[in-house]
């Protein structure tokens, strides 16, 4: 069996929305609330049984109009995506709300603007880091080591390490090769993915998978049957063929390749 074909599975008549899992989002802002949308579409696409998401009220009333099966409520959650599209402003409501979550969280994504604000030395959760180049130079930089956005460009296995360490987590570095480091040291990279996944909301798209495939496998993660590591490159894998998906139809944006993950995980679990 392959990782992909592992880490998803079909409901069973046994099952209900609780036990095929639950993924809470502390996502976008009003600056972008596009970064809400994206990665729930993204999470509920790749399958799981209900998405809660924390935000502004206005920012929840443009994402129940494209995701009516959101639940706008706080509640229990097996991870919380956290971060897509929220400034690292301190004055932000998303910052103190994905602090708060990230407190009594198991499991965590941790992405784009939590990058710069959340306390590694206190987190409790397990979690998987998302950045990009440029967030990965910020990222060291808090840790007091200089890298530019070239020096991880150059040399993304020893960032990826580097961050891993540092954080005590598994870290996913975004890119067209994407790498994934676990505080062992250990390493894995990504084939090269189509070009049309370097669009706007890409990311946003990816930690929803992600989100999905922690819930999914939350008993196998607690039980260490499966190792986070693992997770993120299942994610990336996945997140590469919708964009393949998405592709083989002309120009892709990145609810375009949410919106594929519905048919490729389909053809995945036939």
């Amino acid at each position: 069996m392959d990782l992909l074909s592992s880490v998803l599975r079909s409901p069973v008549a046994e099952d209900d929305k609780y036990s095929r899992g639950v993924v809470g989002f502390v996502t976008g802002s009003e600056s972008y609330p596009g970064a809400a949308i994206l990665g729930v579409t993204a999470a509920m696409r790749t399958g799981v049984g209900m998405v809660r998401w924390i935000g502004p009220e206005s920012v929840g009333r443009m994402l129940l109009e494209v995701r009516p099966e959101v639940v706008l409520q706080d509640g229990k959650a097996q991870a919380w995506v956290v971060g897509s599209g929220v400034p690292a402003d301190p004055s932000d409501e998303q910052v103190e709300n994905a602090t708060s979550h990230l407190s009594h969280a198991s499991f965590a994504v941790i992405d784009a603007g939590a990058l710069e604000f959340v306390d590694f030395g206190t987190l409790t959760a397990r979690a998987i880091l998302t950045p990009h180049a440029g967030e990965m130079s910020r990222l060291l930089g808090r840790f007091g080591e200089t890298w530019s956005r070239d020096d991880v460009e150059q040399s993304p296995e020893d960032a990826a390490k580097l961050a891993a360490l540092k954080c005590g987590q598994v870290v996913l570095l975004k890119g067209n090769i994407t790498t994934i480091a676990d505080p062992s040291g250990s390493t894995w990279s990504t084939p090269p993915a189509n070009p049309a996944l370097a669009t706007a909301g890409s990311g946003d798209v990816l930690a929803g998978i992600l989100g999905a495939l922690i819930v999914g496998n939350f008993s196998k993660l607690q039980s260490t049957e499966i190792e986070l590591a693992q997770i993120a490159l299942a994610g990336a894998l996945l997140h590469a063929r919708a964009g393949e998906e998405s592709a083989a139809e002309g120009p892709v944006v990145a609810l375009d390749i949410a919106e594929s993950l519905r048919k490729v995980v389909g053809d995945i679990l036939a």
